[in-house]
């Protein structure tokens, strides 16, 4: 090897030190003709430049607490969407004497007083495939006295006198378009009120990476996260109704509905206690993402019904920081 060049691996040298990607100043990715090569390359120049941030940013900060020691400013907030979220003069007050007087008198009242048990029909549009059906197969196992129902032209109209009859709760109608499931219903019987909401993200079971076992028959625990407004408060309260009161904690499953940028995400996890201080969770399955666009009072009644909210896209959507529920 020439003078300075290093060792020439093979020659007793040992392993070769591991590669360093290094830059030219006056590098630029679009002059690389190749396509694939240009976006490999693009790549590993945004994994270097953020590495050098990342450096640069710790350095920095150790530099000033060795320098000012206890007198050391705390770390700043970053700004983010959500705690700059524009305050919206609905945002439930828990000790509120109207918020407390409207939850003893609604329509979910004799659930949270325990005077009913929730019985749930899952059902489907007319003539499903078979990734609706699989969905509401697994949606079933999730939630305890749930029954799947396949539609067979039979209208919703005929479908909601037969389920008050039969002393169901609630309804669930899972929609689809093009084999996938895109939107659902919930409707709380028999005096509503009925929620529409658009359906994406849907993940099956065998779709999701590192899943736990299959979910076991025990009443999981339910977990509501950031439902503040009254709107909110009422789609919390509608999925709350969904699940019976009593978890057993034997069976460490939980689903939770978490609301960030009126976006509702659904998990269905079990946990496992490693240790005393350390708790694993495995993501059981289904998942899927929900987002609301009309709160109708009553049962479902596409033409005659009085809506309480409708998400109208040109008249809300004018802000970022503004959010629903």
């Amino acid at each position: 090897a020439a003078e300075g060049s290093g060792p020439v691996p093979g020659h007793g040298a040992g392993p070769p030190a591991p590669e360093r990607v290094l830059f030219p100043p006056t590098f630029s990715v679009s002059e690389i003709k190749n396509k694939q090569r240009r976006h490999f390359m693009f790549l590993r120049w945004k994994q270097q430049q953020r590495k050098e941030k990342l450096a640069l940013k710790k350095k920095r900060r150790k530099e000033r607490e060795e320098a000012l020691g206890d007198k050391a400013p705390p770390k700043a907030i970053p700004k983010t969407i959500e705690n700059q979220r524009v305050y919206d003069e609905t945002t439930v007050d828990p000790n509120d004497e109207e918020v407390a007087f409207d939850e003893a008198t609604d329509e979910f009242a004799p659930y949270f007083n325990r005077q009913t048990i929730p019985k749930i029909l899952i059902t489907t549009s007319d003539r499903p495939r078979g990734r609706t059906v699989r969905f509401c197969e697994q949606l079933a196992t999730v939630i305890p006295n749930s029954h799947v129902y396949y539609r067979r032209g039979l209208a919703l109209k005929r479908i909601i006198p037969q389920c008050i009859a039969r002393d169901f709760t609630d309804l669930i109608v899972i929609n689809e378009d093009r084999k996938i499931p895109n939107g659902l219903v919930l409707s709380h019987l028999p005096d509503g009120p009925t929620a529409h909401f658009r359906m994406s993200s849907v993940r099956l079971r065998k779709e999701i990476k590192r899943k736990g076992k299959e979910p076991t028959e025990h009443v999981p625990e339910v977990i509501l996260n950031n439902f503040t407004t009254r709107l909110g408060h009422s789609i919390g309260r509608m999925f709350a109704a969904l699940f019976p009161h009593d978890p057993q904690f034997i069976g460490r499953q939980v689903a939770t509905f978490h609301n960030q940028r009126d976006y509702i995400f659904f998990r269905f996890h079990r946990y496992i206690f490693k240790s005393e201080k350390k708790v694993g969770i495995q993501e059981l399955g289904p998942r899927f993402t929900l987002k609301l666009r009309s709160l109708q009072k009553g049962t479902f009644d596409s033409k005659f019904g009085e809506y309480e909210w409708i998400h109208k896209r040109r008249e809300m959507d004018t802000s970022r920081r503004k959010f629903h529920l």
